[in-house]
């Protein structure tokens, strides 16, 4: 959960810099959160059950992502006194992050079940790696908003609230849980996939912008690529 407020902390005290850096940070987000998408929920889902499952479960996720979207685009939202378009992409981006939470707590959960001490370990530093990248495009339409850094901070760490949660229910009911773990994973990994083309890469590719958030994509994926071997290995 904390790891996730880490990745707010940068949007804001770049400062001046801001402006410049902006893209990479997108650029990161995007490159981080679709590669784990790919490698680290769907494939998995497609090992543990069915492509039925698992792409069913994608376009539920898919489904919430505009559900959301339209239900944001038809009432007022505002934190404190604070509203417009930046706060309506932040409520969107935390609605997303917050229900593909749950399944990665489930991943905590049934990891620590399971007899190899070590791979507990493995996956709780990979989802909160991970967990980063994800507070910062939580961050970037608040700061932009003009919301404090502490709010955007804790508004990161709380999209990450049902990872815990998960991580509890599944390692106490790991044998029902691991059934629903393909479904959840694809629920999870379509949410993130069309959060990240609708919203992230129109934001962060834009004119004048396109080689920095280029650079921070490629930076973002092979983070992920690497401590994907890591884990691996």
């Amino acid at each position: 959960m904390l790891a996730t407020g880490l990745g707010a902390l940068p949007v804001h005290y770049f400062g001046d810099r801001a402006f410049d850096w902006r893209p990479v940070l997108v650029g990161i987000a995007i490159g981080s959160m679709s590669v784990a998408a790919v490698v680290g929920l769907l494939q998995p889902g497609l090992e543990l059950g069915s492509p039925g499952e698992v792409w069913g479960g994608a376009a539920l996720g898919a489904v919430l992502f505009f559900a959301v979207r339209t239900a944001l685009r038809h009432h007022e939202v505002s934190i404190e006194e604070v509203r417009g378009s930046d706060v309506k992409r932040a409520a969107l981006i935390f609605a997303v992050l917050f229900a593909h939470s749950l399944p990665e707590g489930f991943a905590v959960g049934t990891a620590y079940a399971s007899p190899d001490q070590n791979l507990g370990l493995f996956v709780i530093l990979a989802i909160a790696l991970q967990n980063i990248p994800e507070g910062t495009s939580v961050a970037i339409p608040m700061e932009d908003a003009g919301i404090s850094v502490w709010k955007q901070f804790w508004a990161a760490v709380a999209t990450s609230i049902p990872q815990p949660i998960g991580a509890v229910i599944a390692y106490l009911l790991v044998d029902q849980i691991s059934g629903l773990l393909p479904i959840s994973f694809g629920f999870a990994a379509g949410a993130m996939l069309v959060l990240v083309v609708i919203e992230l890469v129109p934001d962060g590719f834009t004119a004048g912008t396109r080689y920095r958030a280029s650079a921070g994509v490629a930076a973002g994926a092979a983070l992920i690529f690497l401590l994907e071997n890591s884990v691996v290995g």
